[in-house]
């Protein structure tokens, strides 16, 4: 997770962290620009990306912070999701009775089968 203790990834695969703000240089950036200056940079991002969470290290634990290795620093929301519904459901808020009948609507609505069950029941 980026900006989350002492060794987090420095060189996130995200053009809106490795691109210096435009407050810091207010000149244009092409999308070649970009790329030729700062995307193969080898310096930490000027942009800090606090709170995402990137591919993460290999089956082996190895983690090559480079931005150009996609697969490991990208951030994504499919990485994010899982872990957003269990810290949601944690928190306690909005509590898990609130979607039983949601859940149950869709488990009915998809499966008439069920639905026979339960009238005959």
């Amino acid at each position: 997770m980026v900006g989350y203790g002492n060794n987090f990834p420095q060189r996130v695969h995200h053009r809106g962290s490795s691109i210096v703000s435009i407050k810091a240089n207010p000149s244009f950036v092409s999308c070649r620009g970009g790329y030729d200056t700062w995307f193969s940079s080898k310096k930490s991002d000027p942009n800090l990306l606090t709170g995402a969470l990137v591919g993460g290290p290999d089956a082996y634990d190895d983690f090559a912070d480079e931005r150009d290795n996609y697969e490991q620093t990208e951030p994504a929301t499919y990485n994010n999701a899982p872990l957003i519904g269990i810290l949601a459901r944690l928190s306690g808020r909005g509590g898990y009775n609130q979607l039983l009948p949601g859940i149950a609507i869709i488990i009915l609505t998809l499966c008439p089968f069920l639905f026979t069950l339960l009238v005959i029941m």
